[in-house]
């Protein structure tokens, strides 16, 4: 390589270092513009088949139903979880919730051979717990409050990071098939493997996003009814960590029913506690099975203990953002494997 290219592509790598560093505050606002984009693509599409001379505007009429079906209710819940987590949290630093009231109840409500096993495990002073959880719930309570005045700055960082993306979301709309052909043609890759590793891309996003979120919304959305049917305090609340809790395959809405069912039933709210495991089981349970099928189909399924492990994992590395990043990264990895194991006919069989 001559001295001039070498310069060059020097060059070319550090200005797309720096480029990545300007944007890397706001990685998120673009991630979700570019799944947003992915996931109403199909109605973009048809605006523009609608409106052939108008992108601009097919475009813009997209945006607008993406506002009113995902980011207004998305405000609005989001407003309203916010009050009742501070609420609970209130209510259980005043002592109106009493949680030694809780914890007695429960322990009296279990068998012996249950209660000596706790005993010999060390959670038998009663006591000791109370405070531990009364400590947490205090703590918990002046952080939500710190947070609360904090609001404002959160909210104007909320409001630049959500105008950011769906500005980007609006020229994705319009101009997202050019852009896409502009930048597969400068990819270094065979045409064909550069399409198969693009359709998998948009293939996995519109597969987390409508079998995941979906599935979530639907199993919270049932979670959330049945714990205020049966009394629950703060049912919005839980409705809402069930939900988030079920885009983890395996462990999902069992992490919060589960335990809740067990205090009921060792407390004598039999009939709650026989809903909640009837509806847990039967009702909460059977979504994802009957849904995500429907959803995703099974060819763009990855094994549910792939899609736990990747999920966790970008989490804990992204954030929030790591349950899209996650699956999508295990999904392009397999698939680069698939290609490369294809075009040398190697067989893993």
């Amino acid at each position: 390589m001559m001295l001039e290219q070498r310069v060059f592509f020097g060059f070319v790598v550090a200005v797309s270092l720096a480029m990545a560093w300007i944007i890397a505050p706001y990685y998120g606002a673009i991630l979700w513009g570019v799944v947003t984009a992915i996931v109403f693509w199909p109605l973009n599409r048809s605006l523009r088949e609608a409106l052939p001379t108008r992108r601009g505007t097919a475009a813009f009429a997209t945006l607008l139903a993406v506002i009113a079906i995902v980011i207004v209710p998305t405000i609005i819940i989001g407003s309203l979880l916010i009050e009742q987590a501070l609420s609970t949290y209130a209510q259980i630093g005043s002592q109106k919730i009493d949680l030694g009231r809780i914890i007695s109840d429960f322990r009296s409500g279990l068998p012996r051979p249950i209660a000596a096993l706790l005993d010999r495990v060390g959670f038998g002073d009663m006591r000791a717990i109370e405070q531990k959880l009364t400590n947490v719930a205090t703590s918990g309570a002046r952080i939500a409050a710190a947070q609360a005045v904090n609001f404002g700055q959160g909210a104007f960082s909320f409001a630049i990071s959500l105008g950011i993306m769906l500005y980007l979301t609006f020229f994705l709309f319009r101009d997202g098939a050019r852009l896409t052909s502009t930048i597969g043609v400068r990819i270094p890759l065979a045409v064909q493997q550069r399409r198969d590793l693009f359709e998998k891309f948009a293939t996995v996003i519109r597969a987390t996003i409508k079998g995941s979120i979906v599935v979530a919304i639907v199993q919270g959305v049932i979670g959330g009814i049945v714990f205020w049917f049966i009394g629950i305090e703060a049912a919005l609340l839980w409705g809402v960590v069930m939900g988030f809790l079920s885009l983890l395959p395996a462990v999902g809405t069992g992490l919060v029913w589960v335990p809740v069912a067990i205090y009921l039933f060792a407390t004598g709210q039999t009939w709650q506690g026989a809903v909640l495991t009837g509806c847990g089981i039967f009702v909460i349970g059977m979504v994802d099975n009957v849904l995500r099928p429907i959803l995703v189909g099974k060819d763009t399924r990855m094994p549910d203990y792939v899609v736990l492990i990747s999920t966790l994992g970008g989490i804990s590395v992204m954030g929030i953002n790591g349950f899209i990043v996650g699956p999508v990264i295990a999904a392009l990895f397999i698939s680069a494997w698939d290609i490369f194991l294809a075009e040398r006919k190697i067989s893993i069989e």
